[in-house]
């Protein structure tokens, strides 16, 4: 705010200066006493100016419905919506968010920096407050190869991007527990700059948890049950309480909110689908959830508003209150929290479910994906059996990120030689193939829980490095879907018995399109088709789901370019032993 804002702000407040706007008689839903009050509220340009009686230049009665701030969903990589920001902001507003806590590291693990500043300039002059935290592990552990590798000398020149508010998720705990001098760089480079930092503790211990306190690591996503909430809120951390198209944990975490540790929590979506995001909403879903779970409405508000904006420093918002600016809500009713309106900056966006003003000009990407996989044969996908005993299997938990490890009896297999998916016994063969170096790596194993029929899926969606993750039922739809990805240039394919049935084109990084919301949730509906009839019985976001099977930083088993990983021992084993 310049001086020259800064006193009109004052003599507006005074009653010197006529207001801009003035929202008559309405209801505030006050965030910091959990209540409500009703009100005239005043705005002076993009800033609330006054609560009380005022009159305006323009004057909107608000009798009978209720003003929220405007919603900020506190942990989210938009690339999991398939979207850039230019995009992903257009569905967002019509569910109320206003500001966003992004963490690019997606992307940063296929184009490195290059992909952390193409995603802030994407989000550039657009009604939707993007913020940044700077991906502090890519790659996410020595366990897998990605298309780059962040330095802390990469991360702190980023700091001076207003943009920018921290660093973002720590999933190495061991390079932090042996004081690893890079990751010690990045988490002190955070410190100095006065930055919060976010933790990613799945299946952490209370040691683990106190490392991370006294590392200055202040948020959690990660929570699964009461007690873990209990445990990170006792450390001063922010718990952000997650409800996302794979991740689902709100529900159980729930039972440990209440008035004495509320402040301490905030509200996230972590990774949602566009097409979930357009159905089901976001941070306004979780509200409504938090309420009908029996939370009261207001403190289910303060920890979409006014928690996040302190936990991430944003001093100016989450409030309906004099100098804050005026992002917010029209309610036509609380306990359903359904939104009649929103503003940005003062200014009217969204009204009736419908964007006032669409941001449509197009931004130019020159950014080239490629695949870099060998030619793929059947001997890529061998798994021997000989001379071995028991098979480490994925087991699929569905709507979780969690696995579980299991171990089937070779001899309970009709063929014993070499592992053969199986879908009498829903056992599937999976496979790791690094993409971005042509370093030929690829990781074998097997998974049970996808209730894949017949044909395979692949996906250059691969949480965290992002290689291409395929499954199915046989070598051959194996080797095509792995070949349809390459000719695509990324994203998601289906093929059976021989035919490509449906795709998802992802040309940049092999992760999100510059095309629209409409094109993409109809291909996303085709996938969604398509895969119904392979597998009928899956309740789960198969496509999703297989993505985080990759990901060596949540129990208990999981798969990279380079083999099977047990992630409860922190090492690498063979399928079959």
């Amino acid at each position: 705010m310049n001086k020259e804002t800064y006193i009109k702000n004052i003599k507006a407040s005074s009653k010197q200066i006529p207001c801009d706007l003035v929202i008559k008689n309405i209801t505030v839903i006050d965030v910091f006493q959990n209540s409500t009050f009703v009100s005239d509220v005043a705005i002076h340009g993009k800033y609330i100016v006054g609560l009380g009686k005022y009159s305006g230049l323009n004057e909107i009665d608000g009798t009978g419905k209720y003003i929220c701030p405007g919603l900020i969903d506190g942990h989210a990589h938009i690339e999991s919506s398939l979207l850039t920001p230019r995009e992903y902001y257009k569905t967002a507003l019509l569910h109320g968010i206003t500001s966003i806590i992004v963490d690019p590291h997606e992307i940063a693990n296929v184009l490195g920096v290059e992909g952390i500043n193409l995603m802030i300039n994407l989000s550039k002059n657009i009604p939707l407050d993007f913020y940044f935290m700077l991906p502090s592990c890519v790659p996410a552990t020595p366990f897998e190869n990605s298309g780059a590798i962040l330095n802390s000398s990469d991360l702190k020149p980023l700091y001076n991007n207003e943009k920018v508010l921290g660093l973002a998720e720590i999933m190495d705990i061991q390079s932090v527990i042996n004081c690893e001098s890079d990751m010690i760089n990045k988490l002190y480079d955070a410190y100095k700059n006065n930055v919060i930092i976010d933790g990613h503790g799945a299946g952490f211990d209370i040691d683990k948890l106190n490392t991370y306190a006294t590392s200055y690591i202040k948020t959690d996503h990660e929570c699964h049950t009461y007690d873990e909430l209990i445990e990170r809120v006792r450390r001063g951390m922010y718990v952000h309480i997650r409800e996302g198209t794979v991740a689902k944990n709100l529900k159980e975490l729930i039972k440990g909110v209440s008035i004495h540790n509320s402040r301490k929590l905030c509200l996230c979506t972590d990774d949602k689908h566009i097409d979930d995001l357009l159905k089901q909403g976001s941070i306004d879903n979780s509200i409504r959830l938090c309420i009908k779970n029996g939370l009261n409405p207001e403190i289910s508000i303060q920890m979409a508003t006014l928690n996040p904006a302190e936990c991430y420093g944003l001093r100016t918002k989450g409030a309906i209150a004099p100098g804050y600016i005026a992002d917010f809500l029209i309610l036509d009713s609380l306990h359903d929290f359904k939104i009649s309106s929103v503003y940005k900056n003062g200014i009217l966006v969204v009204k009736n479910n419908s964007l006032i003003n669409k941001t449509d000009d197009y931004f130019e990407i020159n950014i080239k994906t490629t695949i870099n996989i060998p030619n793929l044969t059947k001997k890529h996908f061998n798994i021997s059996l000989q001379n071995k005993s028991v098979i480490n299997v994925i087991e699929i938990i569905p709507n979780s990120l969690k696995t579980n490890h299991i171990k089937i009896d070779v001899s309970t297999l009709s063929n014993q030689s070499e592992f053969t998916p199986c879908t009498e016994k829903d056992l599937l063969k999976i496979g790791v193939i690094e993409r971005h170096n042509n370093t030929k790596n690829i990781g074998l194993g097997v998974v049970k829980g996808l209730k894949l029929n017949s044909g395979a899926i692949a996906t250059t969606i691969a949480h965290d490095s992002h290689n291409l993750i395929v499954c199915g039922t046989n070598d051959d739809d194996m080797i095509l879907a792995c070949n349809k990805i390459k000719e695509i240039g990324g994203g998601i394919v289906i093929v059976n018995e021989g035919n490509l049935i449906s795709h998802l084109k992802l040309e940049i990084g092999g992760l999100i399109t510059n095309r629209s919301t409409e094109e993409v949730i109809n291909d996303l509906s085709k996938l969604h088709l398509e895969i119904k009839k392979l597998c009928p019985s899956i309740n789960f976001n198969p496509f999703l789901t297989l993505s985080f099977l990759s990901l060596p930083v949540i129990p208990e088993i999981k798969i990279t370019d380079k083999g099977v990983f047990d992630v409860n021992n922190f090492k690498f084993i063979n399928v079959a032993e």
